[in-house]
């Protein structure tokens, strides 16, 4: 993950952002767990039930089941985005709450401050944090079919027209 510590703003190296050292270490993108301190004092940990969505690197329904998977682990997920990829992060939040899988528990939008690495100057990008909880429904829609002779519709009507 990288840090700008000015900000308290956590997110990934793929957001064009360069490492900044905490507590005179410089930080490694796939460091966990890494307190950092905002402007106004507050100490946050990284969390692990985040996610960190952008809409150039990996698919859509990658972004889902990895975040079905995260609700199934922690009871819920955080999904945050900047710039183009809020879309993206809306998008994945719909999907889950319309199938019954998860609960909206909080939205937040923020601006954060964002060294552009081409033109060294910062830049200023809308961020959103979505928390999701887990539905009351989650481990029913998520169990596996438990009778392994029970038959989809589409397989009892090959088997009915086999026997006839």
């Amino acid at each position: 993950m990288t840090t700008d510590a000015a900000n308290g703003n956590t997110e990934a190296s793929k957001q064009n952002m360069t490492p900044v050292s905490v507590n005179g270490n410089a930080e490694a993108p796939e460091k966990k767990n890494v307190t950092t301190v905002a402007e106004n004092g507050d100490t946050e940990h990284s969390k692990r039930n985040r996610i960190q969505v952008s809409n150039t690197k990996k698919p859509l329904f990658f972004y889902v089941n990895l975040a079905k998977r995260y609700i199934q682990l922690h009871d819920e997920v955080e999904l945050s985005a900047l710039g183009m990829a809020i879309a993206t992060v809306v998008t994945i939040a719909e999907i889950l709450k319309n199938n019954g899988l998860a609960t909206e528990k909080k939205v937040s939008t923020s601006t954060v401050g964002v060294k552009d690495e081409n033109k060294g100057r910062l830049m200023h990008k809308a961020k959103i944090e979505i928390v999701l909880g887990k539905s009351e429904k989650f481990d029913n829609l998520m169990a596996p079919a438990t009778n392994p002779a029970a038959k989809t519709a589409p397989e009892a009507a090959v088997a009915d027209a086999k026997k006839g």
